[in-house]
């Protein structure tokens, strides 16, 4: 194999794939990148067969097409470049020489027939085409919501649910539940798949500004998510998510509408006085009046702030783990929320108060802790 590209665009191109690197597998070879090239065209692929990512970058020169298995070291060579046309060669059955202005460096290489079969979605998968800002804002709406369940694996991911109206992302660890709906992404027939955190995070991080739209496909065994020079294929999660419309809250008469930042500040201030086990805050309301409590009779500690609010409904006493609450209203971007109780014992309903398209668009429910 021989080619010219440039420094920099391969350093762009095997730093975005590397994500799919394991750090140590029992199949060694997957510790490399492969090198595939042809007519002009160099496609880098890494995988830990869960995940692959594959990206496809021009050569400045065609060569000799060729295929190798590259160690991942490259990577810090390629660091250290100045942007400049680097020239790949292989030099003998187990080496290759990388040259550049006024240097070269020999580094080993592993027969490309060792590495594994890369296979992707059959013919016969559901293609739909997703906005790439929407996606985006979708997992990371979200992700935090996911669960480490071993006994419940379903719930360690992002539930795509297509339907030909529109498309809800679904994300819950069975204490809150978080669902992000866009209009932009619908089907000719409703469909579904679960995508596993870890491939949801590299994901949206290597979705770039650039990008207008991904082509998600998807059959029974994995997914693809393909956008720009780049291909992420990764296996679903099997199994049936639980009914997550069934348990989102459609009759909370009592409303609190309150400053998003202000509401996150003072539950962050009062936590810091709860019980490091429970993590549990207190919430009374009655008419336009807000407070926030906590305490620890371990340590003798305890606090309390009121905040303004507008507050329409039945006087109420409720409590809730505080980190799940920060989470979601961390995890917002809007400048209110609104938040819907029915009684202390059922879960609450939280929701943007911007408008009703917002409102629609993302909605959070928390379960409440009893007090102790």
């Amino acid at each position: 194999m021989k080619l010219v590209i440039s420094s920099s665009e391969l350093l762009k191109g095997t730093t975005a794939v590397s994500k799919a690197i394991p750090a140590k597998s029992v199949n060694p070879i997957l510790e490399n990148f492969l090198f595939e090239f042809a007519d002009g065209k160099l496609v880098i692929t890494a995988s830990d067969t869960e995940l692959t990512l594959r990206t496809t970058i021009q050569a400045d020169n065609a060569g000799e097409d060729g295929r190798l298995a590259i160690p991942k070291h490259l990577v810090e060579l390629l660091k250290e470049l100045p942007d400049q046309p680097i020239t790949i060669t292989t030099i003998s059955d187990s080496s290759f020489e990388c040259r550049w202005s006024g240097g070269q460096s020999t580094i080993p290489y592993f027969p490309a027939e060792d590495y594994p079969e890369i296979t992707g979605t059959s013919e016969d998968a559901i293609s739909v085409e997703f906005p790439a800002a929407s996606l985006v804002e979708g997992i990371s709406s979200t992700i935090y919501a996911t669960a480490d369940d071993e006994i419940r694996p379903t719930m360690n991911g992002i539930f795509f649910d297509i339907d030909v109206h529109a498309t809800t992302l679904v994300a819950s660890d069975a204490h809150k539940l978080i669902c992000y709906t866009t209009s932009d992404v619908k089907s000719g027939e409703k469909a579904s798949f679960i995508l596993h955190k870890k491939p949801a995070a590299v994901l949206r991080s290597i979705i770039g500004k650039d990008d207008e739209s991904v082509k998600i496909s998807f059959d029974s065994k994995n997914v693809s998510f393909e956008f720009g020079n780049t291909i992420v294929i990764c296996r679903q999660i099997v199994g049936r998510y639980p009914k997550y419309r069934d348990v989102i809250p459609q009759n909370n008469a009592n409303t609190l509408k309150i400053d998003r930042v202000l509401f996150l500040n003072t539950v962050r201030r009062i936590a810091v006085c709860s019980n490091k086990a429970s993590n549990q805050i207190k919430l009374d309301l009655s008419e336009n009046s807000l407070e926030i409590s906590a305490q620890d009779l371990g340590f003798s500690i305890a606090a309390y702030e009121k905040v303004a609010c507008q507050y329409d409904g039945e006087a109420l006493s409720i409590g809730f783990k505080s980190s799940f609450l920060t989470e979601i209203l961390s995890n917002m971007s809007c400048n209110e929320v609104v938040m819907k109780f029915a009684d202390s014992r059922r879960a609450a309903l939280i929701v943007p108060a911007e408008d009703e398209a917002e409102s629609e668009k993302l909605c959070g429910i928390i379960m409440p802790i009893m007090f102790s």
